[in-house]
């Protein structure tokens, strides 16, 4: 008996086992590939799986901010993840909006680079190929810089005595 109990509780709370979708309103947009959606009355932080776009103070940033609040602000979305969080707390998670998916689509036109240090889709690496190809959005600059780069450039260095 308490080994059905176990794997009933395992099954039922455990959230990197199963995938996950939900439905839910987008109340805010943080940032190009970050949004807060209220599901069951409550807000809950959403990161988009399997890109990162510019920082709002990189080029491109702002304009990722805006096309994702175009995409989905105040919309009721499909948010579908494995369950798993980020380090601080938000949930992982592809975006949809009438069966259009938000993180393809800022890759798609130039506003994200696909994370390959987390994901390894090669639908993402392939649209931004195509990108980086027809030079679309941040493509157009000579050289770009990765948000993981540009946000390691903005830390300080640890001073040693």
């Amino acid at each position: 008996m308490n080994k059905i109990l176990s794997l009933a509780f395992l099954i039922l709370f455990s959230p990197n086992i199963f995938s996950q979708q939900i439905t839910a309103k987008v109340i805010g947009v943080k940032d190009g590939d970050t949004m807060e959606i209220l599901f069951e009355n409550k807000p809950l932080i959403v990161r988009l799986a399997h890109i990162d776009t510019p920082e709002k103070k990189q080029p491109y940033g702002q304009k990722a901010k805006q096309f994702a609040a175009d995409f989905c602000f105040g919309k009721t979305v499909k948010v579908v993840g494995e369950g798993k969080r980020d380090r601080n707390g938000r949930l992982i998670a592809e975006i949809f909006y009438k069966n259009q998916n938000l993180g393809k689509e800022l890759v798609r036109n130039g506003l994200a680079w696909h994370f390959k240090r987390y994901s390894k889709s090669s639908n993402y690496a392939a649209l931004e190929t195509v990108a980086r190809k027809k030079k679309i959005g941040l493509w157009k600059d000579k050289s770009p810089v990765a948000p993981w780069d540009f946000r390691k450039k903005k830390r300080r260095p640890v001073r040693t005595l």
